[in-house]
């Protein structure tokens, strides 16, 4: 299992000299991966074009970039320039986001989520690998397109799939799924195997399976929990994290961070490695003065301990 970090699920924007930063010191702690939300900040796939330019070996990726606000073609473009930006090391998250989100923010239509990235998918995924793509659906049209990128590998694409159908959507077309508010139960029971079962109808590898979770390493976890209740409030509310919170039989998202000391959360931690989960992503919340510094060298220990 690789571990690594998430910015930007806290809505705390950072400067890019700050991401920089972060990613440089995520390096040098031995993890594996930076990982940024797309939310109101800068742009994540650019964000971390830059990153991945300034560090040699982590892998960046996005948790995920919106597709409603972008063409399939215009994301391809992007995700190819990110990946041989990075020498490879970029990979594509992106996900229908929420209602909410695409519809209040955006002022676009949220209709038929999963036919939108049905096709979405079916027209991304063959630009990436460098193929000419014809297509007549009902969200996108293109005609005789393909992309020239000669120094850019194809990036892996993860799909922000929580319900039975984008499971099988990114099972079947992407690379594996990117999670958040999912907890241990419903990561075994529900999304590892929906998940591997459609990748393997569609005669396709293990597919990835990034679990993202709040964590804080702490020796007042009562206090953290309590903290947290007003950041993660907000994601009880959307629909789609509340069916997973149902799922699991928990009632708020508090329940599902990662809280504790050094021990108690490298548990935690490994039992997700054992359920399925490939890729650890740690949304750190800085509670603490030393909250960030304290969690990324346990993330770093438990690292280690894998080599």
């Amino acid at each position: 299992m690789r571990i690594g970090i998430m910015l930007g699920s806290d809505r705390v924007a950072h400067p890019i000299d700050t991401i920089v930063a972060i990613a440089k010191q995520v390096e040098a702690a031995g993890l594996d991966n930076l990982w940024m939300a797309n939310i109101r900040a800068h742009d994540a796939i650019t964000a971390l074009a830059i990153a991945g330019r300034e560090t040699d070996r982590i892998g960046v990726g996005t948790a995920v970039t919106p597709s409603y606000p972008r063409h399939p073609i215009a994301i391809a473009q992007h995700a190819l320039t990110a990946a041989a930006a990075t020498a490879g090391r970029f990979t594509l998250g992106i996900g229908v986001s929420h209602k909410v989100v695409i519809e209040h923010l955006h002022g676009l239509s949220y209709a038929q989520p999963a036919r939108h990235m049905r096709e979405y998918l079916e027209i991304l995924m063959p630009l990436l690998r460098g193929d000419t793509v014809t297509y007549a659906g009902d969200h996108y049209h293109v005609q005789d397109i393909a992309l020239e990128a000669p120094d850019a590998p194809p990036p892996p694409v993860v799909l922000a799939a929580l319900g039975p159908v984008m499971l099988k959507l990114a099972g079947t077309y992407a690379d594996g799924t990117n999670t958040w508010m999912v907890g241990p139960k419903t990561m075994e029971q529900h999304i590892v195997k929906r998940l591997t079962n459609a990748a393997f109808a569609a005669g396709k590898p293990s597919p990835l399976v990034v679990g993202g979770f709040p964590v804080v390493v702490t020796d007042k976890p009562d206090a953290i929990r309590q903290a947290l209740s007003e950041p993660l409030a907000l994601y009880g509310r959307l629909p789609s994290y509340r069916a997973m919170l149902d799922r699991e039989g928990v009632a708020d998202p508090t329940e599902l961070a990662i809280v504790g000391n050094e021990g108690q959360v490298r548990e935690r931690i490994e039992r997700l490695r054992d359920i399925g989960v490939t890729d650890f992503m740690a949304a750190i919340f800085t509670l603490e003065a030393d909250s960030f510094d304290r969690t990324v060298a346990l993330l770093a220990s438990v690292n280690d301990s894998r080599r």
